[in-house]
């Protein structure tokens, strides 16, 4: 396992353990997380910040499927799982369970993580907890019928 995949691995430990203090290890003081909402600041602390919200508010636990390393960048495949128990989405919690497809990016220098860009599939989720009504699929001659 090269140093990346080991760095990604142990991230995502933090997140199911709730263990942030350990991210001084992890992470660039500068880290730049290009998957959080655009009013996340940069840096160690506020990806912190995140991976607390995530672990103690959402109970977030990662299913991962695929990994794959080469030179300073590691791709995971996962899905996060979850159940929606707050109102932080705008409406009252459904206590309903969702499952999240996620792509995520890392890239290392020095030892560290210094950037991850975050792929989610948010809308699935709000289908999942009844946020949203799926919408009907399209009638494709052959295919599907409405």
């Amino acid at each position: 396992m090269i140093n990346v995949e080991r760095l990604a691995w142990d991230v995502l430990d933090v997140l199911h353990t709730g263990e942030i203090a350990r991210l001084d290890a992890l992470v660039s003081e500068d880290f730049a997380d290009h998957g959080a909402p655009p009013w996340v600041p940069r840096g160690r602390a506020a990806y912190g910040a995140t991976l607390r919200w995530l672990h103690d508010t959402l109970k977030i636990r990662y299913e991962v499927h695929e990994i794959v390393a080469k030179e300073d960048m590691v791709a995971i495949r996962a899905t996060a799982h979850g159940v929606h128990d707050t109102d932080h989405l705008g409406f009252p919690a459904t206590g309903k369970p969702y499952a999240m497809p996620t792509m995520h990016l890392y890239r290392e220098r020095d030892g560290l993580l210094v950037e991850h860009w975050g792929v989610r599939d948010e809308l699935s989720v709000l289908w999942q907890v009844g946020a949203l009504t799926p919408p009907a699929p399209p009638a494709i001659d052959g295919i599907l019928t409405a």
